[in-house]
């Protein structure tokens, strides 16, 4: 455990961020799903909508440093191309 009052506060932000980084991360994760089930089902417009979606959670997961800007890029673009399969 910390013994000084700057470390104690480090571990209360720490907490906070990680707290925060597992909320867009969990989402995303979902949206990527959607994704992924709606071109197992071959629903376009849907598949289309839910890609929208997942890029723009990818976006703001960028913006706030969760995640850096090549693993945005190459999702987005294994997604896109997954949906032009259909």
């Amino acid at each position: 455990m910390a013994n000084n009052r700057q470390q104690k506060k480090r571990v209360r932000q720490d907490i906070k961020r990680r707290q925060a980084n597992q909320i867009v991360k969990s989402s995303l994760r979902r949206a990527v799903k959607k994704v992924e089930s709606a071109v197992e089902a071959n629903d376009q417009t849907q598949a289309h909508e839910a890609l929208n979606l997942a890029n723009k959670k990818l976006d703001k997961a960028l913006v706030k440093g969760v995640y850096h800007k090549n693993y945005v890029a190459r999702h987005k673009s294994r997604l896109a191309k997954l949906v032009n399969t259909l």
